[in-house]
């Protein structure tokens, strides 16, 4: 019998990723998004049944963020389900160092589901795919916290993790934590981008209080200011957020992609290049 994955969030950043590989695999998918049929709404729990039905495995990629007011008691209500439905195997994308993550991280490791947990330090496609990709364009990257290490990992290697652990049960019970294979500060970020596109683009540092202030006065929903403002405030910089971890090499026997290459193949595609949005 063919065993079919709902992979929640299939149309985000990693999402889609591991929509992509399972299927590269001819292994069977259903999309959970508000667009797909049945779709999965995370606002609008009358929509998870449906989504759930009939799946044997679950990727869940929670949107915001897991740390935000009101993930644990979301994941809580699905993973009920998923129990309920007789979902055999939880993969639970997470964030590295963000202590509120780990409540929703429990509840998952308590279903009596077996499930693994993926701890990723920061996307590197942040700078191209979300709310790091305006600044880039704009040329001025404006920013809190440049002495803060960070060991971005890449999207397709945080997927292909995913991928390795809904197919094979070895990874039943783990917890990976998944970062890139060295550290870089933003004014580091900055400099090899702008190397890489041949453009003049600079970093400028902000204190926090005002970085927060400016994202309320852009009328942004309260959850992503509230957010942002944690990422940068409580994760960023704390003790051992900033370590290099083996793990994706451990499962995937490969080393982690660097982030260079990452900015190598986005500067290609010359979506650097374009000209910013007036906003």
């Amino acid at each position: 019998m063919s065993s079919t994955t709902l992979v929640i969030g299939g149309t985000g950043k990693t999402g889609r990723k591991v929509v992509q590989q399972l299927r590269a695999l001819g292994e069977p998918v259903r999309i959970g998004s508000r667009r797909n049929s049945p779709p999965f709404d995370w606002e609008n729990p009358a929509t998870w049944p449906a989504a759930l039905a009939g799946i044997d495995r679950l990727y869940v990629s929670f949107q915001p963020d897991l740390a935000v007011p009101g993930a644990a008691k979301a994941i809580s209500d699905l993973t009920y389900l998923a129990v309920a439905g007789g979902v055999r195997k939880v993969v639970l994308l997470s964030g590295k160092g963000e202590q509120e993550a780990e409540r929703c991280e429990r509840i998952v490791a308590d279903s009596g589901i077996p499930y693994t947990i993926l701890r990723a330090s920061w996307f590197s496609q942040n700078f191209s795919e979300s709310f790091l990709m305006e600044p880039i364009l704009s040329g001025t990257v404006a920013l809190p916290k440049p002495e803060a290490p960070i060991p971005y990992v890449d999207t397709g290697d945080i997927a292909e993790v995913a991928v390795q652990s809904l197919l094979d049960d070895r990874h039943d019970g783990r917890i990976y934590e998944l970062t890139g294979p060295r550290q870089l500060t933003f004014p580091e970020v900055v400099e090899e981008i702008a190397a890489a596109t041949r453009r003049y683009i600079r970093y400028v540092p902000v204190p926090l209080e005002e970085y927060v202030e400016g994202l309320r006065n852009h009328d942004l929903p309260p959850d992503y200011v509230w957010l942002i403002g944690y990422l940068f405030g409580e994760v960023l910089g704390k003790p051992g957020n900033e370590d290099v971890s083996g793990d994706i090499e451990r499962v995937l026997g490969r080393p982690a992609r660097d982030f260079s290459d990452y900015v190598r193949e986005t500067a290609d595609s010359g979506i650097w290049n374009r000209v910013p949005s007036s906003s």
